[in-house]
């Protein structure tokens, strides 16, 4: 199964994103898995990767738009996230110290955290991809 939503940078639109989301893996998957754990996991990695995608690559500009692309494959979650920004080095990124009560920075690690296998391309044909999976427990 594939799908996607393309819709606008602005954080108005989040509870739509995770509705969509949300909505399509619990119809696919059913009782299939661990609801509860898979629903909370993932709902904390879109609204990270979406979050980012506004306040950050595509900052003040709500007219360009975000397109997510979902793909269930067997025991595999696929994500794309993809956004005009100019976007970021990930070798630049330094894991925060809470001791520094630092306020920014901790998305990329959640989402390290919580998928399997993440990886971010820079400028595909004028855009930035966050690609991300994660593999269904039996």
């Amino acid at each position: 199964m594939k799908t996607e939503l393309q819709i606008p940078s602005d954080l108005k639109f989040l509870s739509i994103v995770e509705n969509w989301f949300l909505g399509i893996l619990q119809v696919e998957l059913g009782n299939r898995v661990d609801w509860p754990s898979l629903s909370n996991r993932l709902r904390l990695v879109l609204v990270e990767a979406y979050s980012n995608v506004v306040r950050h690559a595509h900052r003040d500009q709500p007219n360009l738009p975000v397109l997510i692309c979902l793909e269930l494959k067997e025991r595999d979650i696929a994500l794309e996230i993809w956004d005009y920004g100019q976007g970021f080095d990930p070798s630049t990124y330094t894991e925060p110290n809470p001791d520094d009560l630092q306020e920014n920075g901790y998305g990329w690690l959640i989402i390290h955290r919580l998928m399997d296998r993440v990886e971010y391309r820079l400028q595909v044909n004028g855009r930035n991809c966050l690609e991300l999976q994660v593999r269904l427990a039996k």
